[in-house]
């Protein structure tokens, strides 16, 4: 028995119950003829199943996977911070009656954290590397293992060679082509490299470097001569409280430390907040990737809908037959509502296992990346999520065409191809308008940038109705045409617009996805080509970090003799951190997620008695030479908006233990993308007068240099000056490219589910359209048409369809770029052909491709059966 003729003979005893009932058009009347209608199975919802799946694993493992990650971090907190509570000094270390305080309280181990240059001992190779230094009782919590099983404080000590031991990441190790045994130069003293660091069980806590870890023990550090006054130097003082003390404890020894201690100046940071950087970029990382798997969902909602369409079509029977019964167009929409909810909750079902291995995936993954274990656990809330979109994203797409459904009548219903262009009742319509409120409002009220979920939500809106103005707009200029000569052309223009004609769903399954795959790719294009091309360009050549007051002069001395044109700028430099914003404690501020950063941990300041040159005066005046008034302060005019700071406000910060109030006088616009000497905070020179600090310093060449001469300057400049860091920014943007490709990586592996949901959806739309092709084909081969010309003419309709919407999909791709791009990453965009032309290629490809795949079964086959039902 044939899947229809079971449809209607189900439909058919579900109507004796129906009649029975006295017309009792009831909800349980619906659910039973619903679950009857299935028995026929879910064919023709294969598409449907997909997509609604893909998307919602998705959601389901992106949210999983940072709900996983982040319990991780709060669960062992005590293991990445190295303690229970981590207090932390800039410029110097604690005084003794400070750690007395400390120690008084638990166990206590001394860290100290700074960049610095690792150099061999001829001078011939150096690289920036992330030093630590660490006392004899470190660390305090977790397992530090070292490659060759030696224990830490082994390894670190006195070394037969009369050198302090070091030990390092593979990758410094690689670096300077370096193994166990070998001696490396840090400061003015040699240490000898005695293993290599496999894991650091605080190593998240130091957030990300700019190099490779390489260790020493406190003492090797202050022998090295780095420490000096003003040297960017961290000293972290980590107290683990006894056994079992719960977070109220922590909480109150902090804040017994404040009161007691209250002009320390000391950074505090609990378990409870061990990473908070790193949470909070998990998070932010999931959210967008939630965005693209929404994105996913709403590229699938259009399958959705076309399979609903299809479904329906394939129901004018069974319709009609309830219809002219007696049923109402209310009851019919319940039958086949039901059968959607049904359905829905088997995508969601495989959505969600999906979405519950990947913690598990990535757990193996990331074993040898994070020293933490990563909860593999369901997780209810995230899924509970993925599955409330999942529903939505149902309901939103298989709304209306059910809704249209509700009121077409029997006669129609009998009648093949004949379709209605009403729209639904008002009742509907408000309630399909609500659908979609609820799905975006649900997208915005969950970001943490709500700014940025408005933004893709107004885009995703606009896209629609743009590709459905687009579709509208082909069909209509293709029915305007003159009638083409040639029986081919004449073929393929014909079934671009008409009735029943698959281009409506073609352009916009293939023009969302193409939109979303040429914003991907440009944006990551722009941000390679701004870090090693335009930035590169506009940057210095070199920075130079802790250079201290008596060997300033004779360092530009250096840079002269060496860099003979170039453009030497250096200020003096410190660092602090706010204890006071406007009045109100930075702690409990509401800043936007973009100027966060500015507010995190410690900050560079200089002062100036002139504006900084990649600077311009936005609002308020500069402080006069030699000025000898209250200190004044100027900022950066965007952090100031998001500070809430307006002119004659006042901050306070916490520099050398000591905290300064400072008057805003001016605000700046800073060129943050020219990689110059830029500070959030310049204050006049009379701030700090007498305070020890280093300067920061940069070389800018005039014209192009060779590698060679480069490396040539850091030779002798490391010779000379061996506590010095010398940052190559050619280097540095090579890292910063790095990470930005494996972010790149991570989004395109997260794209490709938004490109297959559209692949799935482009064949389910071009599937949708063979009931209508097949007769085509049978009539025009009844009449003469060859198997090559029908062939030609589908080639000519998939290819002109493909083009039109590839040239729309690029225009969209490259207006939501070059948004990204300027709006919320304030830089510079330019358009990429070989992007264009890429993608141009992949729509051609997929709509040709598919299109040509299904055509070959519509020419197979025999026309006897199907001219018997014309």
């Amino acid at each position: 028995m044939s899947d229809a003729t079971l449809s209607s003979s189900a439909s058919f005893d579900a109507t004796k119950s129906f009649q029975s009932a006295n017309a009792g058009q009831t909800l349980l009347t619906a659910f039973k003829i619903a679950q009857r209608e299935m028995r026929a199975g879910v064919r023709g919802f294969l598409v449907f199943l997909a997509c609604l799946a893909l998307g919602v694993g998705a959601i389901a493992g992106v949210n999983a996977l940072s709900g996983a990650l982040v319990d991780g971090i709060s669960k062992e907190g005590s293991t990445i911070l190295g303690g229970d509570i981590r207090f932390s000094l800039i410029h110097r270390q604690a005084e003794p009656n400070e750690l007395a305080f400390l120690e008084a309280r638990g166990d206590v181990s001394q860290t100290a954290t700074m960049r610095a240059m690792a150099r061999l001992p001829d001078g011939s190779d150096q690289t920036l590397a992330e030093l630590k230094g660490v006392g004899t009782n470190y660390p305090l919590n977790g397992a530090f293992l070292l490659d060759n099983g030696r224990a830490i404080q082994e390894a670190l000590g006195q070394q037969p060679d009369g050198n302090f031991g070091a030990v390092a990441e593979l990758g410094l190790m690689a670096r300077l082509n370096l193994k166990e045994g070998d001696t490396l130069q840090l400061g003015t003293n040699m240490v000898t490299l005695t293993g290599v660091i496999e894991r650091e069980p605080d190593r998240l806590a130091s957030g990300v470097g700019f190099g490779p870890r390489l260790m020493v023990s406190n003492e090797a550090l202050l022998a090295s001569g780095l420490v000096q006054p003003g040297s960017l130097v961290r000293w972290h003082y980590t107290l683990q409280l006894p056994e079992n003390a719960s977070n109220d404890a922590v909480k109150l020894l902090i804040e017994e430390t404040e009161e007691t201690l209250p002009n320390s100046g000391f950074q505090t940071r609990s378990r409870a907040n061990a990473s908070p950087a790193l949470s909070q970029n998990i998070e932010r990382f999931a959210q967008f990737l939630t965005l693209v798997g929404l994105t996913a969902l709403i590229v699938g909602g259009v399958g959705v809908a076309n399979a609903v369409s299809n479904y329906l079509e394939g129901k004018r029977p069974v319709i009609a037959t309830l219809k002219s019964i007696g049923a109402s167009g209310s009851f019919v929409f319940q039958v086949y509502i039901i059968q959607i909810l049904m359905l829905a909750s088997i995508a969601v079902a495989i959505g969600l296992v999906i979405g519950s291995f990947v913690p598990t995936i990535a757990a193996s993954l990331l074993a040898s990346s994070l020293p933490i274990d990563i909860d593999t656990s369901i997780k209810p809330g995230a899924l509970a999520l993925a599955a409330v979109y999942g529903y939505l994203m149902a309901l939103v797409f298989a709304f209306w065409p059910l809704a249209k459904a509700r009121d077409i009548p029997p006669t129609a219903l009998f009648r093949a191809f004949e379709s209605s262009g009403r729209l639904p009742r008002y009742t509907y319509i408000i309630v399909q308008a609500a659908l979609v409120a609820l799905l975006f409002g649900l997208a915005i009220g969950l970001s943490d940038n709500w700014f940025i979920a408005a933004s893709f939500s107004a885009g995703t809106v606009v896209s629609f109705v743009l590709l459905r103005l687009v579709a509208a707009g082909i069909m209509r200029f293709a029915r305007a045409l003159p009638r083409p000569r040639s029986t081919i052309w004449r073929l393929a223009v014909g079934n671009i617009h008409r009735p029943g004609a698959i281009t409506p769903s073609v352009v916009l399954s293939l023009g969302l996805g193409l939109s979303l795959l040429v914003a991907i790719a440009l944006i990551d294009g722009n941000l390679r080509n701004q870090l090693t091309s335009s930035v590169a360009d506009e940057a210095p050549s070199f920075f130079f970090v802790d250079i201290q007051n008596h060997e300033i002069d004779a360092f530009e001395d250096v840079l002269k003799e060496q860099a003979p044109g170039g453009t030497i700028i250096r200020v003096p430099m410190m660092r602090g951190h706010f204890t006071e914003i406007g009045g109100h404690d930075p702690e409990t501020m509401d800043v936007p997620s973009e100027s966060r950063w500015a507010m995190r941990g410690d900050r560079g300041i200089t002062y100036s008695e002139d504006i900084p040159e990649s600077s311009v005066l936005h609002e308020g005046e500069w402080w006069p030479k030699n000025y000898s008034g209250k200190p004044l302060v100027s900022f950066d005019e965007e952090i100031a908006r998001h500070f809430g700071l307006s002119i004659g406000d006042t901050v306070k910060v916490n520099v050398l233990g000591r905290e300064i109030e400072a008057t805003v006088s001016s605000t700046r616009k800073i060129e943050w993308q020219s990689l110059s000497i830029n500070f959030v905070m310049v204050f006049s020179p009379n701030t700090f007068a007498g305070a020890p600090h280093a300067h920061l310093a940069t070389l800018t060449y005039n014209g192009e240099t060779e590698q060679t001469q480069e490396f040539a300057l850091m030779k002798s400049l490391a010779s000379s000056f061996p506590t010095v860091t010398i940052v190559r920014v050619k280097d540095a943007l090579e890292r910063v490219a790095e990470v930005v490709g494996q972010l790149a990586w991570a989004i395109r592996g997260a794209s490709a589910v938004t490109l297959i949901t559209s692949v799935l959806v482009l064949a389910g739309a071009l599937a949708a359209g063979h009931r209508t092709q097949i007769y085509d084909a049978v009539v025009l081969k009844t009449l003469g048409a060859t198997k090559r010309q029908l062939l030609s003419a589908y080639l000519l309709q998939f290819t002109l369809l493909g083009l039109i919407t590839a040239f729309f999909g690029i225009l969209a791709g490259t207006g939501a770029s070059w948004f990204v791009i300027t709006q919320i990453m304030d830089g510079e965009f330019i358009f990429l052909t070989l992007t264009a032309a890429n993608a141009t290629a992949i729509a051609l490809f997929l709509c040709i491709g598919l299109g040509l795949v299904g055509t070959w079964h519509i020419l197979g086959q025999k026309p006897a059966p199907h001219l018997r039902d014309l």
